[in-house]
Parts: structure tokens; sequence; C-alpha cells
């Protein structure tokens, strides 16, 4: 992906999160989701002796939660528009610091951290091996890294993939769009396609169907504004990789890892490595 492309994607991450700030979000509908990312993330590095960093931190949405439990929390944003949103967000906190950055420019704060964390970024950058082991000489030794990667469907069924390949044709479109115009698409995809398959979701489960390949059913109990923001989100972006399980363990070893374990639990795939 050349320079300019990548600038683009930034650029649309950074509208996104001006549209969706996630001031609209219930607060404990937000806390449950950030609870399912941080599942498998070792408390006990959440205390306030900790220095940790929120690598493409976006809105401050998850910097929320972590802030209140640390010392301090760097927050690596390489969009201005989606720093100045979070500056906003979290005006109040005074152990906040903020680096209007990307992953390759991790190097240029001086400072070793107990901690990183990383959810739906590292599979939007086209260079993953690289952004780990940036990461990882940023760490103490022992300090946990954790990631959210977006997953290959290789636990669903053959229907499933067929349905993901067709909107992958659609995703190629929409994201090449003006921003105004792929986001109001989205909403109408959120609208149309999101709402009605996961909310039915909802009846197959109390008739003890599994639902686990039944698309969309991670947003049954989910607000419409998280809907919204989430078809954007996987409509919108010019660029993204998807990962097994495998492939998971292999960047994290081979960039110098250990110590990795993958949550079995949706959002697939929560992961998290030790230096």
């Amino acid at each position: 992906m050349k320079k300019i492309k990548f600038k683009s994607v930034i650029n649309d991450f950074g509208d996104e999160w001006d549209k969706f700030d996630n001031e609209n979000v219930n607060n404990i509908q937000l806390k449950k989701i950030f609870n399912n990312y941080f599942k498998i993330f070792p408390k006990k590095f959440l205390n306030k002796k900790k220095i940790g960093i929120d690598i493409g931190s976006g809105s401050g949405r998850w910097a929320k939660f972590v802030l209140p439990k640390v010392k301090k929390l760097y927050l690596l944003e390489p969009s201005n528009k989606a720093i100045r949103i979070s500056k906003k967000k979290l005006i109040n906190y005074k152990n906040v610091k903020f680096f209007n950055h990307e992953v390759k420019q991790i190097e240029k704060i001086k400072l070793k951290f107990d901690f990183a964390y990383s959810l739906g970024v590292i599979h939007h950058l086209d260079y993953p091996e690289e952004a780990f082991k940036l990461v990882r000489k940023k760490l103490k030794k022992n300090s946990p890294f954790l990631v959210y990667l977006y997953h290959n469907f290789e636990e669903n069924n053959f229907l499933y993939k067929i349905i993901w390949k067709l909107s992958e044709l659609f995703r190629k479109q929409i994201s090449k769009q003006s921003f105004f115009l792929k986001s109001l698409v989205c909403d109408i995809i959120a609208l149309l396609i999101y709402l009605p398959l996961s909310k039915s979701s909802i009846l197959f489960e109390k008739l003890n169907f599994n639902i686990d390949n039944f698309p969309l059913s991670y947003y049954r109990n989910k607000s419409f504004y998280v809907m919204r923001n989430d078809s954007l989100d996987r409509f919108g972006t010019k660029y993204e990789m998807r990962y097994s399980k495998s492939d998971i363990i292999k960047l994290f070893k081979k960039t110098g890892f250990k110590k990795i374990k993958i949550s079995n639990k949706r959002p697939y795939w929560c992961a998290v490595g030790y230096s």
C-alpha cells in the first residue's frame, strides 16, 4: 500500500471518529464492549504504578476506561482530527499524554512502557510485522501487548464465508467514494442489513439454535449507533487484513513475543503476548 493511500486511510478514520465520537453510546454498553476486548488482559498491569500506551487511540473511547486505573497513558494516533476529539473527551484527565504519530514513529517517545494495547488498528496497516517489532522494543521485559485483529472466519461455515466474500466486493467499491457518500451508504447498510439480521438472531437464539454462523449475530445486543459505526468501519476502509489463530501466533512469535494467548470469546481475535 503506497504512502499516499495510507494517508487517505488515516483521513478516513479521522472523519469516522468525527462522526462517531461515541459520546452518544450508553456508557454501560461501551464498558461491556471494552471488557470483552480486555477479557484476557492481565489486570495486575492496570494499576497506579503502571504507564501504558494506546496505539491507534482514535476517539479515546477505550482510553477513558484505562486512565482511571493507571499512572499514565500515552495515546498514539496519526489522525489530527481524532486527536482533537480525544483531547476533548479526556479533558478531565491529567494522566494522559497525546502523540499525533503513526506506529512507525513510536520511537519518538523516549521511554519504555509497562503495557500496550491496539484494538482494531494493525489490521489496517500494510506493515503489521514491523508494527509488532516496534511495539515490542518500547515495552519493558515481560510486559503485555493486547491486540484485536480481524479474523478470517476460519471457524465459520462455507455459506458464511461466501457471504463475507460477497461483502468484500461491496467494501472495495464503497470505500473508494467520498466520505459523505460512503457514510450515507454505510448508514443504509446498518439499517437494512445489520439491524434486521442482528435482531432476528435473537429469535433463533431463544429457539436454542446455534447462532455462531448467523451473520451479524454479534450485534444482537448492540445499539443502532454501534451498528452504524461498525458498518462504516467495515465498508468504509480502503485497506484491511484478516488473520487466523495460527497467523496471529506466528506474528507474535516472529516479532519476539512469548506466552501468547488468544481469546475464545467474541470479538475475534483478541490476543495478548509478552515482550
